[in-house]
């Protein structure tokens, strides 16, 4: 069933979720944040990687070698790589020297990517901070003084046809932080983020099982890369907020 603009971009309410790169679209209109959650693995990436102090700069695959030039930055490769999408490969000995990264994925950068130059604050959201992206949501409501919106937007994983998939890991990454808001008085929700909100809730005991064993978290060990996995399913273990700026994110 079709709807109207209105409608899909969730405005009537303070909380809002959607999914991937046309969600987001629809409801950032008007937002005061967007908070991308993708977990396995580019917001977790992102985390960790600011966690250590560098900026990290979301770009479309066709812009890496020029953004890289333009800021002075290394390029995170493919998950084999010394610095690469894997969170896993960011480690004191492997960003030692490193300032700026430039990071490309099919879901999360290309969202991020796409929010850029907007008004609202872009802010990488995960398991690991979703209290912390709570606590910096009400102290910047405080600041705005108005009524303040935040749209929360799941980024989703890629079939090999291009087409979206649900993933499970960014259902439950995104009702964790929306179940984090309503925790701090945040809790004006769409029925969309209500949803997701009941989905982590009810399942929050089973978080790390059920995205270990989903199709993201079972490729990604199969490739040798459960280390990723781990690390994405650490509920609370940052305080980081990664908000992006000229440079990148940084938190």
């Amino acid at each position: 069933m079709s709807t109207g603009p209105s409608s899909e971009a969730q405005t009537q309410y303070q909380v809002r979720f959607d999914w991937g790169l046309e969600g987001a679209a629809a409801i950032a209109q008007g937002a005061d944040v967007v908070v991308i959650v993708d977990v396995l693995s580019f917001s977790t990436t992102v985390d960790v990687a600011t966690r250590h102090g560098l900026a990290v700069m979301p770009v479309l695959p066709d812009e890496v070698t020029e953004v890289a030039e333009r800021l002075g930055a290394v390029v995170a490769g493919r998950r084999g790589d010394a610095i690469s999408l894997s969170p896993a490969s960011f480690t004191p000995e492997t960003v030692a020297g490193v300032e700026r990264v430039v990071l490309t994925s099919l879901n999360g950068a290309t969202i991020a990517r796409s929010m850029a130059g907007r008004s609202a604050a872009i802010v990488a959201g995960s398991l690991r901070n979703r209290r912390a992206v709570a606590d910096w949501a009400l102290d910047r409501q405080g600041d705005l003084g108005d009524r303040f919106t935040i749209a929360v937007v799941a980024a989703g994983e890629r079939r090999d046809d291009g087409s979206m998939r649900f993933a499970v890991e960014d259902l439950l990454g995104a009702g964790a932080l929306i179940d984090a808001l309503a925790d701090v008085g945040i809790d004006y929700c769409s029925p969309e983020a209500a949803a997701a909100a009941a989905a982590f809730t009810g399942l929050k005991n089973a978080t790390g099982h059920l995205i270990g064993a989903s199709a993201s978290g079972r490729e990604l060990a199969e490739a040798g890369f459960r280390a990723d996995v781990d690390l994405a399913i650490e509920i609370d273990s940052s305080l980081g907020v990664p908000v992006l700026g000229e440079f990148g994110f940084r938190a």
